[in-house]
């Protein structure tokens, strides 16, 4: 707990450097704006931050702490070693991204929330890490309800936490794998390759590919898909009724959810 923001910090900005050196390298698309992007996806990161620190002071990690205080929680009464605690936790909270990731497609209201994140017509290091700030709080709620009904171990929320961010970056950084290393890495995780199907026009291919850090989720309920009808390079990325809209304007993503037009991804 001593070292938790100095650990995060690391990690986050180790990782975002890293992406950012990868796509220079090794980019997988010619992206359409590029970097012009960043100004409003990485402001939305900041007032994000801001945001949950006010709200939230303590986050996932106090509510783990609570939990292990007040001696609550599922967890503690299977009385595993504590690595298998751990590990059983992280799976666990991945597996309830999943699901709220699905139920964020699937329920419209959610829907409006979740395609400010969709709504980005470029996929790079710095869409991972585009949400609207209502669906940040309600993600955190659902984490804390989660923590404290598993009683995860404070390491677990930590861990969990961090390579949650970091698998975000990862997986929508326009990178380009060696094919023998992503048909590998895709096996247990989620690549880039993967995980960009999800981002597509198309909408059959936008529900689809829904989990962050392991791919099983989507092989064992059926919403895995392994290559674009497109393929990488002649996919569009975005939302078709927003292809002309400014997608990359702070003030345009936080009314996007309020705005009367339905959009044809919403409740399927």
């Amino acid at each position: 707990m001593e070292h938790e923001s100095t650990m995060r910090l690391t990690v986050f900005f180790g990782i975002f450097l890293c992406m950012m050196v990868l796509e220079a390298l090794i980019s997988k698309k010619k992206l359409r704006f590029g970097r012009s992007r960043w100004s409003a996806n990485l402001g939305l990161v900041v007032l994000n931050t801001v945001l949950v620190r006010v709200l939230f002071p303590v986050g996932a990690v106090g509510a783990a702490l609570w939990a292990q205080h007040h001696h609550v929680g599922l967890l503690p009464m299977l009385q595993l070693d504590d690595i298998w605690t751990v590990l059983l936790a992280v799976v666990i909270l991945d597996g309830v991204i999943y699901g709220q990731h699905l139920l964020f497609h699937r329920v419209p209201w959610l829907w409006r929330l979740h395609q400010v994140h969709h709504a980005d017509r470029d996929i790079d290091v710095t869409t991972g890490l585009r949400f609207h700030p209502i669906e940040i709080i309600l993600s955190m709620l659902i984490k804390i309800s989660v923590v404290v009904l598993l009683g995860a171990p404070v390491l677990a929320v930590i861990l969990f936490e961090m390579i949650l961010n970091g698998m975000a970056m990862f997986n929508h950084a326009n990178v380009k794998l060696p094919k023998a290393l992503d048909a590998f890495l895709r096996l247990v995780f989620i690549t880039p390759d993967v995980h960009r199907i999800h981002h597509s026009v198309l909408v059959h291919e936008t529900n689809s590919n829904y989990g962050f850090n392991f791919s099983w989720w989507d092989r064992c309920f059926k919403t895995y898909r392994a290559q674009p009808d497109m393929g990488h390079n002649a996919m569009t990325i975005g939302l078709p009724e927003y292809q002309q809209q400014p997608t990359h304007d702070l003030l345009w993503m936080l009314r996007l959810p309020f705005r009367k037009r339905k959009s044809k991804h919403e409740g399927i």
